[in-house]
């Protein structure tokens, strides 16, 4: 995030610059303000390209075994741009790796879930889910295992049967 914050403050300062270099070379006939509104402009569209970018440039970074799962599309009202074009600020990613089935319970998988957001820490979740049943829980405190393996204590969830997390736990092999 400071990172982003010192490339967008460069990126208005050397637009201004190019400003003022281009009106010193042409006998300083551009207005005044043409060089505040150049970088101003410069570092909007630094910002919105970073907020572009940013969902690419996350999930090239992802290890090896965690893929994503489901991406969401954000549009605002103060973004109108995004209305056109949405972008992805959060998404769920499934790590493969984590994933573990119990012989008596071929239909329910658990898995380990990672929630990425923009401006957000990444959050990790164990979750189980039941492929026949289109349901899901979170595997936080409070929920046992029983010795045949079923859960109990669980606050299951239903979810769609074409729910592109539950989809992609119930495909991987």
């Amino acid at each position: 995030m400071f990172l982003e914050l010192i490339a967008t403050v460069f990126a208005g300062l050397a637009m201004a610059g190019v400003v003022m270099l281009v009106n010193r070379l042409t006998g300083g006939r551009l207005p005044r303000w043409t060089a505040p509104v150049a970088a101003g402009l410069a570092m909007l569209a630094t910002t919105i390209s970073n907020e572009y970018s940013w969902y690419s440039r996350t999930t090239e970074g992802l290890p090896e075994g965690l893929t994503v799962a489901q991406a969401v599309e954000s549009r605002r009202a103060y973004r109108p741009w995004t209305y056109l074009v949405p972008y992805v600020d959060r998404f769920v990613a499934l790590d493969e790796a984590s994933l573990q089935r119990h012989p008596a319970l071929p239909d329910q998988r658990i898995a380990d879930l990672y929630f990425f957001g923009r401006w957000s820490p990444v959050k990790k979740m164990p979750v189980l889910f039941d492929c026949a049943g289109h349901r899901q829980a979170s595997l936080m405190d409070g929920v046992e295992f029983d010795p045949d393996g079923q859960v109990s204590d669980a606050a299951w969830i239903r979810v769609e049967a074409g729910d592109p997390v539950l989809t992609a736990v119930c495909e991987v092999s």
